[in-house]
C-alpha cells in the first residue's frame, strides 16, 4: 500500500485514487455524468484494481491517455485538510442572507428599459424589509455588453447604462446606512476585447500587454489546440492585424488573462483594493477556478470533452497554480494593508469543482476563498442544464446529505439554486406550475434553515418561474443564441433544449406590480416579460400572509432571531425514507426540527413522538399526514 501522500502511478489502485481530494471529485463527477452510484468504485472488487488494469479495461470507452491525465491532475493537487469537529467560528458572512441582483433587470429609474443603480437604490427598502444582510450585484462595470457585463472594459468605471461612480458610492453608503453590506461581481478570468490592456496587446503583441493574455502565433486555419468554448466553437479567436490566436473560453470578445504573469495578478489586486477603499465589503469572483491554465496549453482529452461537453476543461478547471494565485490575491487584494484583520469576503464561482476541492479552497486555515459555488446539485445525476426533464428533490436531498457529512467546522458552504446563469429551480421541479407556491416555500425552507450561507436571487422571494419564450427573437443571451445557431448548423432543432436551460429565464425583469411593465420601467424593457400568471409580483404578495414573499420574509426573520438556525450543528433523520427530508439544528442547547415533504402528494407523518412546537409552517400542526410540499420549522419544547 503506497504512502497517503505518495504520487499516484498506473500501479496505484482505484482506492488510492479515490482517497485523494481531486481523485474523489473526478471519479464522483464521472459517476454523476454517467448516472451511476459510488458503489461502482468503492466495492472491494473494483477498489483493489490497479489503475493500469482500469485503463486497459476502459480503453474501448475512454480511449488512451485518460487515466494519465487524471493521475497528473491528482498529483498536482494539495492533500485534503483534516476534518475539524470543533465549534464553528462565527463570521458575519456565515450568518448573513445574501441577495443577488442582476442590475439590468432589477429596477429602471431613468426609463431607458435597462435597470440601473438608481433603480436599485430606490428599491433597497424592499431588501431591508425582506431581511437581507448583504447585497450582491452582478457586473456594473463599463462594458460593451457582449455578455451582459461579464466582458469588462474598465474595472474602475460604471457602465453608463447603469449610472455613474457617484451612484455607486451612494448605493454603497445606502446599503451601509440600512445595516446591509454589499459585494460586487468581479470578472477577472477574462476581460473585454475593448479593454485598454487588450487593445494594446493587439497593437503590440510582443509588448508588455501582449503577455497579459494568451496570444499564440500560427496560421488562421489551425488553432493552437483543440479546446472548445463554453459559448460554442473553438476556444480561440484569430486576430488578423496581430497575426495571433487569442484564447477565449467564452465569447470571442472575452479574451482570457494569463494569471501566471505577475503583472496581471498585481493589476487584479489593485482593482480589489481600489473598490475596498470605496466601501465594498468583498467580491464574488466569476469562474475564478479557471485562472490557472496548464503550461503549454496541451491538447484536451477527447473522452473528457465528450463527457463534460467542453474539450480541454481538464487543463484549467483546477490548474497547477490555482491555490497559490488565490492565496496571494487574498493577501494582496482582499486584506486591508492598514488592518490585516479586515479581510473582504472572497466568494468564488467554481464550476466543475467538487466537494473535496471545495474543502481545500474554503478551509479557513489555508487562506484562500471563504465560499464557493458548486453547481452539481442543480442537475440530476446523468443530466445537464440543457436536458429537458423534471428535477426530483430527492436528488437535492442526496446532495446535502453527502456534502454536510464531509464538511468540518473549518469549512462552510453556500446554499443556492437560482442565479443569473441558470433557469428557475421552481420550474425545474414543477414544470406545469401546479404547485408553484408550495415548491417555492419548500425550497426557501431548505435554503434558509440548512447549515450554510443562503444566496437568494432576485424574484425567488415571490416564486419567480421560467418564461414562455415564443421564439429566438425573444432571447438576449449569447449562450442560448449561439447554441441555437450551432444546433441549426447540425440540422437539429435546438429550441427544446435551449428552453430547458436558457439563462434568460432568470434574466427577465423583476415583477414589482401587476402593471404592463410590472413596475420595472416606464419605457420598453431590454428583454420582455413572457409569463402571464397573476399574483406573482411584490405588490400582489406584500400584504398576503400566505404568499411566498411573506413566507420568505418571516423565515429570514426567524433565522435572524435564532442562532441555532444560522450556526447550529446539523443532524439528519430518516435519511433512507424517500420524499422525506428532515434535520435537527442545535446551538448551545437550543434545538430546532425542520421537515419537508419533497413530493406533490401527501406523505405519512413521521417522527410523531417528538414534542415540538410548529413555529413556522405550511401546516398548523403535525397531527395529519404531510400535505404536498409541506414545510415545517419546529422548536423542541
Amino acid at each position: 500500500m503506497p504512502e497517503p501522500d505518495a504520487p499516484l502511478t498506473l500501479d496505484s489502485r482505484i482506492a488510492d485514487l479515490y482517497a485523494r481530494p481531486l481523485g474523489r471529485d473526478v471519479v464522483d463527477k464521472v459517476l454523476l455524468q454517467l448516472g451511476r452510484g459510488r458503489a461502482w468504485v468503492t466495492n472491494p472488487a473494483v477498489s483493489r484494481l490497479r489503475l493500469r488494469t482500469l485503463a486497459r479495461l476502459a480503453r474501448p470507452v475512454v480511449g488512451t491517455g485518460f487515466l494519465e491525465v487524471v493521475i497528473d491532475l491528482v498529483n498536482a493537487c494539495p492533500p485534503a485538510p483534516p476534518v475539524d469537529t470543533g465549534p464553528t467560528e462565527p463570521t458575519w458572512w456565515k450568518e448573513a442572507v445574501f441577495y443577488q441582483v442582476y442590475p439590468r433587470s432589477f429596477a429602471d429609474a431613468d426609463g431607458d428599459g435597462v435597470g440601473d443603480l438608481r433603480g436599485i437604490i430606490d428599491r433597497l427598502d424592499h431588501l431591508a424589509g425582506l431581511g437581507v444582510d448583504c447585497l450582491w450585484l452582478s457586473p456594473i462595470f463599463a462594458s460593451p455588453g457582449a455578455d451582459n457585463g461579464y466582458d469588462v472594459s474598465d474595472y474602475r468605471a460604471i457602465d453608463p447604462q447603469m449610472g455613474s461612480l457617484a451612484d455607486a458610492d451612494e448605493l454603497i453608503a445606502a446599503c451601509h446606512d440600512r445595516g446591509m453590506r454589499i459585494i460586487l461581481d468581479l470578472v477577472v478570468n477574462h476581460t473585454s476585447d475593448q479593454h485598454p490592456w487588450f487593445q494594446e496587446a493587439r497593437r503590440d503583441p510582443d509588448g508588455p500587454y501582449g503577455a497579459y493574455y494568451f496570444l499564440r502565433e500560427g496560421s488562421p486555419d489551425a488553432p493552437p489546440n483543440n479546446w472548445t468554448s463554453f459559448f460554442s466553437g473553438p476556444a480561440w479567436r484569430w486576430l488578423e492585424g496581430a497575426q495571433r490566436w487569442a484564447l477565449r473560453l467564452f465569447a470571442p470578445e472575452q479574451p482570457d488573462l494569463d494569471w501566471d504573469n505577475p503583472a496581471v495578478r498585481a493589476e487584479v489586486a489593485d482593482i480589489v483594493q481600489w473598490w475596498r477603499a470605496r466601501g465594498v465589503d468583498g467580491f464574488r469572483l466569476d469562474v475564478i477556478n479557471y485562472i490557472s491554465k496548464a503550461p503549454q496549453l496541451p491538447q484536451g482529452n477527447t473522452f473528457v470533452g465528450k463527457l463534460m461537453g467542453f474539450t480541454g476543461v481538464e487543463h484549467y478547471f483546477h490548474g497547477p497554480r490555482l491555490h497559490d494565485h488565490l492565496a496571494e490575491l487574498r493577501r494582496t487584494g482582499f486584506t486591508d494593508p492598514a488592518d490585516t484583520d479586515n479581510v473582504g469576503v472572497m466568494i468564488g464561482e467554481t464550476p466543475g469543482v467538487g466537494v473535496e476541492v471545495g474543502r481545500l479552497l474554503t478551509n479557513q486555515d489555508r487562506g484562500e476563498l471563504d465560499l464557493v459555488f458548486n453547481f452539481d446539485h442543480l442537475e440530476a445525476p446523468g443530466k445537464q442544464r440543457f436536458d429537458d426533464y423534471r428535477y426530483d428533490l430527492n436528488d437535492l436531498k442526496a446532495h446535502y446529505l453527502d456534502v454536510q457529512s464531509r464538511l468540518g467546522s473549518r469549512e462552510w458552504m453556500s446554499i443556492f439554486w437560482d442565479n443569473h446563469d441558470n433557469p428557475r429551480m421552481v420550474s425545474k421541479v414543477d414544470p406545469e406550475g401546479s404547485h408553484r407556491a408550495g415548491v417555492a416555500k419548500a425550497l426557501a425552507t431548505i435554503q434558509l434553515t440548512m447549515r450554510g450561507t443562503p444566496f437568494l436571487y432576485q424574484g425567488q422571494e415571490i416564486g419567480a418561474a421560467n418564461q414562455a419564450f415564443s421564439g429566438p427573437a425573444d432571447l438576449r443571451d449569447v449562450e442560448s443564441l449561439n447554441r441555437l445557431a450551432e444546433r441549426a448548423t447540425a440540422g437539429v432543432d435546438g429550441w427544446v433544449e435551449v428552453m430547458a436551460g436558457s439563462r434568460d429565464h432568470a434574466r427577465t425583469p423583476m415583477r414589482w406590480d401587476a402593471s404592463a411593465s410590472h413596475g420595472f420601467t416606464t419605457g420598453t424593457p431590454w428583454i420582455g416579460f413572457h409569463e402571464s400568471g397573476t399574483g406573482w409580483s411584490v405588490a400582489e404578495q406584500q400584504a398576503d400572509p400566505a404568499s411566498v414573499l411573506s413566507w420568505t420574509r418571516d423565515l429570514i426573520a426567524l433565522r435572524r432571531e435564532h442562532r441555532a438556525l444560522r450556526l447550529g450543528s446539523i443532524s439528519f433523520v430518516d435519511t433512507h425514507v424517500r420524499d422525506y427530508f428532515a434535520w435537527w439544528r442545535e446551538w448551545q442547547g437550543e434545538r430546532w426540527f425542520i421537515e419537508i415533504n419533497l413530493r406533490p402528494r401527501p406523505l405519512p407523518r413521521r417522527q410523531r413522538n417528538l414534542d415540538l412546537e410548529v413555529v413556522h409552517g405550511t401546516a398548523a400542526d403535525r397531527r395529519s399526514p404531510m400535505a404536498a410540499y409541506e414545510a415545517l420549522v419546529c422548536r423542541e419544547r
